[in-house]
């Protein structure tokens, strides 16, 4: 572990203090050479594990965090997790060669702010920092449309027959046991178009009565017992 203490060379402006956790000794010295050239960047620290990022986390007073996601001791995505944990204010940038979609989940699960490759140019480097200790996040684009397509994954899991949000107010009230006047005034709606939207509802989820339809709600969670 490395620790710096060299004042703002700004004039006492508040600067980004970041801390570079990497294993390896090259990648520390290239980002901290790029990092130290930019005004209104510091870097405070070097660690080469997740778990002195941690403990130099709950320890130094630290902006960001860019973080390897393949460490040894303790990986990217849980020093991530501990750190939000420890320091919520604190934000971590993911930097690695790695862009498959488990990695890129498990840090946004963890509370990542920013998930950026090591192909990465220095400028978009140095802007993604800056970005996230305003408290912006950022994505690459391209990984940006793995994000959106596993919503849409999720979003069909959770809702596989394609029931738009009304439908899915009709089938959670009918599985609560209300009648068609009840949903209707719950609604706000006539009881005709209640019926029209029970009708739908029946056919996409493939049932042909209100029971089987409540079950399906039960089946797939819509509705808590």
């Amino acid at each position: 572990m490395r620790c710096f203490a060299e004042p703002c060379a700004n004039g006492g402006v508040a600067v980004v203090r970041v801390l570079i956790a990497d294993d390896h000794a090259l990648i520390r010295e290239g980002l901290r050479k790029i990092l130290t050239m930019e005004p209104g960047i510091r870097v405070v620290g070097e660690v080469d594990n997740g778990q002195a990022a941690v403990d130099f986390v709950r320890r130094e007073p630290v902006d960001v965090v860019l973080l390897d996601v393949s460490m040894p001791v303790m990986n990217g995505v849980e020093a991530c997790r501990q750190i939000k944990q420890a320091k919520p204010g604190v934000a971590v940038v993911a930097l690695t060669i790695h862009d498959q979609d488990e990695y890129l989940f498990e840090m946004i699960r963890a509370g990542v702010s920013g998930y950026i490759l090591k192909d990465v140019s220095p400028d978009k480097l140095v802007e993604t920092i800056r970005g996230v200790a305003r408290g912006e996040s950022f994505i690459p684009p391209q990984l940006a449309t793995k994000i959106f397509q596993e919503f849409s994954r999720l979003a069909e899991r959770n809702n596989p027959d394609g029931l738009t949000e009304r439908e899915l107010e009709v089938l959670r009230l009918v599985a609560a046991g209300a009648s068609n006047r009840e949903i209707a005034s719950t609604l706000y709606i006539s009881e005709k178009t209640v019926k029209n939207h029970l009708s739908n509802i029946f056919q996409k989820i493939g049932v042909t009565d209100r029971t089987q339809a409540a079950l399906y709600a039960l089946k797939h969670r819509l509705v808590r017992l």
